[in-house]
């Protein structure tokens, strides 16, 4: 007997089906992944299972959880199934959990209002859990509130809140989206470990993680379920148009792409900066410290590490948007001022930047035709408004949306829309440098090339040079000419992408890549996580800042810390370098 039974589940929103006639079941302590783009109907069937729908929804058809009828179901009774039956693990942890209640305190309420337990006997229960989840200090994280976790340890107080009444099905909703590599091999571990006898429905977008943690996946396009199975089986022979699309669209670290070539040009110089914060109360933070690079025109340099490495600090003091303590910022080999108000409005035109958070940097209140155009209200005013229709309109098909949506408000756009529309917004000047901090994390695979194939082919095209933040290895193996890897606000390697794939040269850029997951079966499962977490950038470890976690610590590494210097075509910061590469 199935433990989750879906019949013919439909879920509308006035005359927009989100999800259509969908039926699949799960077995207990079975493990099936849902794949789909955005607007596939993933998360809505989670929270329709959940009983989570806002009231706007219009729910038809039938879920069955272990023979029981849940699908409108009084919330009473959906409450007696909620964390002890099944549970959910949300995208978002931030928003999940209550920003005015320390973490501790979330997990107990769970357990009293369960009669799980009581008084200390819950204390000690949510303490264990926490520790199950690998917290560090699990006593001290009792006491934290969720702003004072990082990102990834959020999830885990998300995992321990799910799975801490011993649920009989968990769903989890792309648990680990946004987060670094290593944090995301850590979490993906711990649902498998942790979950024993739970069934588990995995909800995301990413087929590596489908690969090497799924027995069984179902692929979703527009709200209907159009191909499922074993998923080795769909993997090596992909029945349905959609399901091959979305694996060929699947970035591989073992598969470049063709890049445009680059020229001895130099558009962008940095060279020693420093920058710093000042943290009330801690004292001085020091994002990126003595680092230098380059950018060719036509080139595109992939900036890679964990949060808190320095990437987004060291580009926005490149673009003067914070300042810069020390070092030297040149464009076309004029040197910059630091700050961006002492630049002139040329400069600002040719250097353009794509924030992470696209919502966040729309303006809420501007439709996406105003918002698209305005660039050209400031640097192009001597066009007239059918000119700008038509940038508007060209900037717009470039990253594959239509006119249905230039009179939308970022509010009614997907996150992935937004992004694309951020993308217009930098586009539309036509720069000599456009950075992108995490300009595709939010986008769905097929989006996702979509966008990176027309950025490689800006750049044929008119010679667009890229710094390009990411988090995603496989994104930077397909879209870089050379890789900066950062650690602490420093350099750790530099090399060209061939040669940093190929064979990497520090042991943190190894760790990096091999946390990787592989969207293949047949490849997956032997990807492994980084143990520990980054050490605090405010006070970082002695010598060598990633010794801490360095399965090839030596004594010197704890010490001294290591120059970058130049290492078999790659620039290294490593005292071991030579003795680990080992012959070729």
């Amino acid at each position: 007997m199935s433990l989750l039974r879906v019949e013919n589940l439909s879920v509308r929103y006035g005359d927009v089906a989100a999800v259509n006639e969908l039926s699949f079941d799960i077995t207990a302590g079975e493990s099936v992944g849902m794949v789909g783009e955005s607007g596939s109907g993933k998360t809505q069937t989670g929270l329709a299972i959940m009983g989570l729908l806002s009231r706007a929804a219009n729910v038809s058809g039938s879920v069955r959880f272990a023979g029981q009828e849940i699908l409108g179901a009084s919330e009473a009774e959906l409450d007696r199934l909620r964390a002890v039956r099944m549970a959910m693990v949300f995208q978002d942890p931030m928003q999940a959990l209550n920003p005015f209640v320390k973490v501790g305190q979330q997990l107990k309420t769970i357990l009293l209002a369960h009669g799980l337990a009581d008084g200390s006997a819950a204390e000690k229960r949510v303490l264990a859990m926490l520790e199950r989840v690998r917290l560090p200090d699990a006593v001290r994280q009792f006491n934290a509130y969720p702003h004072q976790l990082s990102g990834g340890m959020r999830q885990r107080v998300m995992i321990a809140s799910a799975l801490i009444g011993e649920p009989d099905l968990l769903i989890a909703v792309e648990p680990s989206t946004a987060l670094d590599v290593t944090v995301q091999a850590q979490i993906l571990e711990l649902l498998e470990d942790l979950r024993d006898d739970t069934a588990l429905l995995l909800i995301t977008h990413d087929l590596g993680i489908v690969a090497g943690r799924c027995e069984r996946m179902l692929v979703m396009e527009r709200g209907e379920l159009v191909e499922s199975g074993k998923t080795a089986a769909i993997f090596s022979g992909p029945a349905h148009e959609h399901t091959r699309a979305l694996i060929a669209a699947a970035p591989r670290l073992d598969r470049g792409e063709a890049l445009s070539p680059v020229t001895a040009e130099s558009v962008l110089t940095i060279e020693a900066a420093h920058v710093s914060y000042v943290e009330h109360g801690k004292g001085q933070l020091h994002a990126v410290q003595d680092l230098s690079v380059s950018l060719q025109r036509g080139e595109t340099v992939a900036i890679v590490g964990e949060s808190g490495s320095g990437k987004s600090s060291l580009v926005r003091a490149a673009l003067g948007l914070v300042p810069m303590q020390s070092g030297r910022v040149a464009f076309c080999g004029a040197e910059l001022d630091r700050t961006l108000k002492s630049r002139s409005a040329s400069v600002r035109r040719d250097l353009q930047l794509v924030f992470q958070d696209p919502v966040a940097s729309l303006n809420p209140q501007m439709r996406v035709r105003a918002l698209v155009a305005e660039p050209l209200l400031v640097h192009e005013q001597g066009l007239t408004r059918a000119e700008r229709e038509q940038r508007v309109q060209e900037a717009l098909d470039k990253v594959g949306l239509d006119d249905s949506f230039l009179s939308r408000y970022p509010h009614q756009l997907s996150g992935g829309q937004a992004q694309r529309v951020a993308i217009a917004r930098a586009l539309i000047l036509r720069p000599k440098v456009l950075v992108c901090d995490e300009a595709v994390a939010a986008l769905d695979g097929s989006v996702r090339q979509q966008i990176l194939e027309m950025l490689r082919q800006e750049q044929l095209d008119s010679g667009l040079s890229l710094l390009f933040i990411t988090h995603d290895l496989a994104v930077a193996r397909a879209i870089s000419h050379r890789v900066l890897v950062m650690y602490l606000g420093r350099l750790v390697e530099l090399a060209a992408s061939e040669v940093l794939f190929s064979r990497a040269r520090h042991p943190y850029t190894a760790a990096l890549l091999e946390a990787v997951p592989v969207p293949d079966p047949r490849a997956a499962g032997g990807y492994a996580s980084l143990a520990g977490e980054v050490p605090s950038i405010i006070n970082p470890p002695a010598g060598c800042a990633f010794h801490p976690r360095c399965a090839y610590s030596k004594e010197v590494c704890t010490t001294t810390r290591p120059l970058p210097r130049q290492f078999d075509r790659a620039t290294v910061a490593c005292h071991r370098v030579e003795e680990l590469a080992g012959p070729d």
